[in-house]
């Protein structure tokens, strides 16, 4: 009878240490897992961070015209110029800029800012039809100011124009990668305290 005993209670020790050994060994290979998941995740977010370029091309002709008045308007003296502007503009989204974090616990990426848009303006300016006042001519600082002047106005265009739109679905076709390689893994990710539960979900937190 004490044999029995002996032999059932080594069998039960046996049977504990087997479970035990297996217990811990599946939460090593859910670990490994996990941190290989993470890794896999922090490279391809970092993939994805990089510069997002649209660029356009904007032609329009322009008129200035600068008055000066001398004696309380009792005479005045005027100067034009036609100028036609080539200008490049370039909208970049700089994602080198976008922070991030991963909580591999409750394995979720946050996204906690996206770098705004950068909008570079080049105009090639020709000048035409320089008509200089008699006693207001041209000068260096003329020039600047109608390369300012022309700036401004094709920033203000562009706000309103296609290739804001274009820049932006760039944007969201690399953010995008994101959200297929978390919800691949079954990960969770996160912009702003949203859920992004859809690439559509994108357009409406980015609006």
């Amino acid at each position: 009878m004490r044999r029995f005993k002996n032999i059932f209670i080594g069998v039960a020790i046996t049977l504990v240490i087997v479970l035990m050994y297996n217990y811990y060994s599946n939460r090593n290979e859910e670990k490994d897992r996990l941190t290989a998941q993470t890794a896999l995740i922090e490279k391809q977010v970092r993939n994805v961070s990089k510069l997002v370029v649209t660029e356009a091309t904007y032609a329009k002709v322009y008129t200035y015209e600068n008055t000066k008045s001398y004696g309380w308007d009792f005479y005045s003296s005027e100067k034009r110029a036609l100028i036609i502007s080539n200008a490049k503009v370039q909208i970049a989204y700089d994602l080198k800029k976008m922070n991030f974090q991963i909580d591999e616990n409750a394995k979720t990426i946050r996204i906690l800012n996206i770098p705004p848009p950068e909008i570079k303006i080049d105009p090639d300016l020709t000048y035409y039809n320089l008509d200089n006042g008699l006693t207001n001519k041209f000068e260096a600082g003329d020039f600047n100011k109608m390369k300012g002047q022309i700036k401004t106005d094709l920033r203000r265009k562009i706000k309103k124009s296609e290739i804001i739109n274009n820049a932006q679905n760039r944007l969201l076709s690399e953010l995008s990668q994101i959200y297929i390689l978390t919800e691949t893994l079954g990960w969770t990710l996160e912009y702003d305290g949203s859920k992004i539960d859809s690439n559509s979900t994108w357009e409406t937190v980015l609006d």
